[in-house]
């Protein structure tokens, strides 16, 4: 079975779809995400259908309503970027800072502007 993910104007996975493979293949006998988009979009199912992985073998990993679908990396992550200058960690599936987040037992948030970590709580906890 192919699957399918639905997409916002937002790239936020609205709905999944499961398909026969065989109603997906094209000409060559391979699968065709435009077939199968155009397939969706004819039952019915009108929006824009991304094809997903139920073992995760492309695209990152199996979606979700609510997930995301990173078109510049072309696959599915569990939320968008926190900040516009974050960039996604393949590897670890998570959003990075440009600059990495001090390493101690003080509380810091992100500020986009400045592009740099802000102290909060000037006073660690003892």
């Amino acid at each position: 079975m192919a699957h399918f993910a639905k997409l916002n104007e937002e790239n936020v996975v609205t709905d999944i779809a499961v398909v026969k493979n065989e109603v997906i293949l094209n000409g060559e006998g391979s699968e065709s995400e435009e077939i199968g988009n155009e397939f969706l979009n004819s039952i019915g199912m009108t929006g824009t259908w991304v094809q997903c992985s139920y073992n995760a073998s492309f695209r990152g990993m199996y979606p979700y309503p609510g997930c995301w679908f990173d078109a510049t990396n072309d696959m599915f992550i569990a939320s968008a970027s926190p900040f516009p200058s974050w960039a996604l960690n393949k590897s670890s599936m998570s959003w990075e800072p440009p600059v990495a987040k001090p390493e101690d037992e003080l509380v810091y948030m992100w500020n986009e502007e400045s592009q740099g970590w802000i102290l909060l709580d000037p006073q660690p906890e003892v």
